[in-house]
């Protein structure tokens, strides 16, 4: 495993703050709107449902635009955790100009049981973009089950393992698994630009883990949860692979491929619980 992997990786998320929260980055005037929830959330909310009178934390939940839209579905309260201390800047920002109550705590995500307590949530969810740089899938596990009360529930949607093996767009639009599909010490990449804003990173360099399906749920099983659903998804919201995609015509803020989308999966849906 890259040994420096966490300081590589929290330089590059720094480095994005500024992107993220610039003109061409996220939509944050949109939540001047007391009813605007993400697009994340919004794709999210047939799965996740209302979750009135519940205790949530948002895992690596960045600058906070889909950790003020869970406030507003009714939570009884809100904590998001990221490692990001200028991103945590940002999300404090936002939920103040969205009139959102909601807590962010700056920790590890491995670390966040010791810095949040146990068993003190109904409800963990983490998004899309978030296992992929974590190492270790099976200490994510047992963080999730730490964090959970008895009947708390885990909501993830995520990027598919497949995707995160292609990853890089071709012209031929050929979809090639360049990377691992498993766990493995990790994979080093430069990447001048992401993918929402405009202008170039100050720190490029980036390590991403990509973890299979099974490897995933059977570290939650592991940790004595139980997989209540499970959904694989033909969009994804941001393009991945350049000229191969199109927006989705049914989901909005969604892409799918512009040729055979039903060749792959992009995204997936994972629900389960502690008993």
């Amino acid at each position: 495993m890259t040994t420096d992997w966490r300081s590589i990786n929290l330089a590059n998320w720094e480095s994005r703050v500024p992107v993220h929260t610039g003109p061409d980055g996220y939509d944050l005037a949109s939540f001047d709107d007391p009813a605007y929830l993400s697009a994340v959330v919004r794709y999210d909310l047939p799965r996740l449902g209302r979750l009135d009178g519940l205790d949530v934390v948002h895992l690596q939940c960045h600058i906070g635009t889909d950790t003020v839209s869970l406030a507003r579905l009714g939570a009884r309260s809100v904590t998001g955790l990221d490692f990001s201390p200028s991103a945590l800047e940002a999300a404090g920002t936002l939920a103040k100009r969205a009139g959102a109550d909601v807590r962010f705590v700056e920790s590890d995500l491995y670390d966040a049981v010791d810095t949040l307590g146990g068993d003190g949530f109904d409800v963990v969810y983490t998004g899309i973009g978030a296992l992929c740089w974590l190492p270790d899938v099976r200490r994510w596990a047992g963080v999730v089950a730490g964090l959970l009360r008895p009947g708390g529930r885990l909501f993830i949607r995520e990027g598919h393992p497949v995707l995160w093996a292609i990853c890089d767009p071709r012209p031929d639009q050929l979809l090639v698994l360049d990377y691992p599909y498993f766990e493995t010490e990790g994979v080093a990449f430069v990447e001048e630009v992401t993918y929402a804003g405009s202008g170039t990173l100050s720190h490029p360099e980036l390590v991403h883990f990509n973890h299979g399906l099974g490897e995933i749920i059977s570290a939650l099983l592991e940790v004595g949860l139980t997989i209540a659903a499970f959904e694989e998804h033909r969009e994804v919201p941001w393009n991945p692979l350049d000229e191969a995609m199109i927006p989705s015509p049914d989901f909005e803020d969604e892409w799918v491929l512009a040729q055979g989308r039903d060749r792959m999966p992009m995204t997936y849906t994972l629900q389960a619980v502690k008993q």
